[in-house]
């Protein structure tokens, strides 16, 4: 019985100490949490930048989206490829952005797995690069928090013709 009694102050106590532990500064959290608010220091490709976020660089590869290729290893420049690298570098080169991340927050090659908003306007870059035909969508659970807004939004992009959509088989 006085097993018990003890067993239940320590939950209590672990209870009451959760909320001051909510509030831990960000030197606190592991790297592997992420988010928060980052400034680009440069474009990788369509949909991977490296930014400093907290005094580190990151390499963030956006949720939810896959933009012809540039620069893997192995692979040649894909249709449509150079076009969304440059859409992506007009809407967050050197910018500040603000980066969500998700359920599961990096790939297995350690890049930060993230939703990204440009700080200024909010501009929600993952969704505008399929909105506007430069990004098919690709959905990998656990981060399909948006899959089926990107597959509307690349289904009207399609039958638009935009971007990659009207140039690229």
């Amino acid at each position: 019985m006085r097993r018990l009694r003890w067993l239940i102050v320590l939950a209590a106590l672990a209870l009451a100490l959760i909320p001051l532990l909510g509030d831990l500064g960000p030197s606190s959290r592991p790297s592997t949490s992420g988010g928060g608010v980052a400034r680009v220091e440069r474009v990788v490709d369509g949909d991977t930048i490296k930014v400093d976020l907290d005094g580190r660089t990151e390499r963030v590869r956006y949720i939810g989206v896959d933009t012809p290729e540039t620069v893997k290893p192995g692979t040649g420049v894909q249709c449509f490829g150079h076009e969304a690298s440059a859409r992506n570098s007009a809407l967050v080169a050197g910018r500040e952005v603000r980066l969500v991340v998700g359920d599961e927050a990096r790939d297995r090659y350690g890049r930060l797995l993230a939703y990204v908003y440009r700080t200024s306007d909010d501009t929600f870059v993952n969704e505008a690069l399929v909105r506007d035909g430069y990004a098919r969508t690709m959905t990998i659970p656990p981060n399909d928090r948006y899959a089926p807004r990107f597959a509307a939004l690349q289904a009207r992009a399609r039958s638009d013709g935009r971007g990659l959509w009207g140039r690229c088989r």
